[in-house]
């Protein structure tokens, strides 16, 4: 009697264990030098390196760490692009289906590009441009220190300044919903 009572329990643990849903680990690629035209699930660029994107899809994020430098053209991004103390983030002609943060670093551009939440530079000690973006969120640009070009963007949010030195500058009507 024992020994069906454990086959029992022992079958009961597997019946439970295969109705819970395996969850996924997305993985992450780092990118030292260049990738072109794939998709990955999320992107690193790790500190000190250099990366160039050239027609690529994300279907998570992209991080770009310490020193590390991100040139991207024509990518997809599901999520966010992220530089933190980077040094420098510059994404044209893209999609993104989040937002790009560049905190803390040093330049960042982004420019011909759908952002569907918001464009965000704090804090950073170099040039910054958006230009001719389509904003689904805010253009937040707080606290930066090697000037700012905001020009020909259309935002659906607000566009806030804050403590930039020297103010940003630019201006224009952006581009419609039908342009990049």
């Amino acid at each position: 009697m024992g020994s069906r009572r454990g086959v029992a329990v022992a079958v009961a643990a597997l019946g439970v264990a295969a109705a819970i849903p395996a969850t996924a680990a997305a993985e992450e690629r780092t990118c030292r030098g260049s990738i072109g035209a794939v998709t990955v699930d999320n992107l690193r660029v790790p500190q000190d390196a250099s990366c160039t994107l050239n027609g690529t899809g994300v279907q998570g994020t992209v991080k770009v760490e310490r020193n590390a430098t991100l040139n991207a053209t024509a990518i997809q991004v599901i999520g966010n692009v992220q530089g933190e103390n980077a040094r420098s983030v510059n994404v044209s002609g893209s999609r993104v289906g989040g937002s790009v943060q560049v905190k803390q670093g040093g330049g960042a551009r982004v420019d011909s590009t759908r952002v569907a939440g918001d464009i965000q530079y704090d804090a950073n000690r170099s040039f910054l441009s958006a230009a001719r973006n389509i904003v689904g969120g805010s253009i937040q640009v707080f606290q930066n220190r090697g000037g700012v070009n905001l020009t020909r963007n259309t935002v659906d949010g607000n566009l806030q300044c804050k403590e930039n030195q020297p103010p940003p500058s630019g201006g224009g009507p952006g581009p419609r919903a039908s342009d990049p």
